[in-house]
């Protein structure tokens, strides 16, 4: 899942996690969305010139996925994914909040996830992720008409 944060995101990703896998994945996959969080906050700077808010649906088969992001300031997830399964092969989809709950917790973003519909567990993992990556690409993406100012109208997020 996190290839396609890479590549529907157009965001180079090189992780080298090791964990207590042998327990489960847990404290891994939380640590690997706090220390993404880390780096988009860090690679964000003060947000000049970013649209700041993003949106994404996407669909896989009878799969489909909404995600809305703010890059706020304020860290706060709403997860909405009712998976029809509790298990993706050996990956336990409650891990799913936990990297995103880290992610927001410390890229103090907001972030609304959805899943719309699904049956397939894997089809609806996959389309969270891939619209959480189209979404953050769009809210990144730099707006040439705010002429690098703070997309807020306090002046500062």
């Amino acid at each position: 899942m996190l290839d396609q944060i890479a590549r529907h995101g157009l965001v180079d990703l090189d992780i080298d996690a090791k964990g207590d896998l042998h327990i489960d994945g847990h404290h891994t996959v939380e640590d690997v969305g706090i220390t993404f969080g880390q780096a988009v906050l860090k690679a964000v700077g003060d947000k000049k010139g970013i649209r700041r808010y993003g949106h994404a649906y996407v669909p896989l088969d009878e799969a489909l996925s909404r995600v809305v992001i703010d890059f706020s300031g304020r860290p706060g997830l709403i997860l909405n994914v009712p998976f029809k399964s509790g298990m993706i092969g050996t990956f336990d989809v409650q891990l799913v909040h936990e990297f995103f709950r880290g992610f927001c917790n410390h890229a103090f973003v907001t972030l609304h996830i959805d899943n719309l519909r699904g049956e397939n567990a894997h089809h609806q993992c996959e389309t969270v992720f891939k619209a959480f990556a189209r979404a953050l690409r769009a809210a990144l993406e730099l707006d040439p008409r705010s002429a690098g100012t703070i997309p807020s109208t306090k002046g500062s997020l």
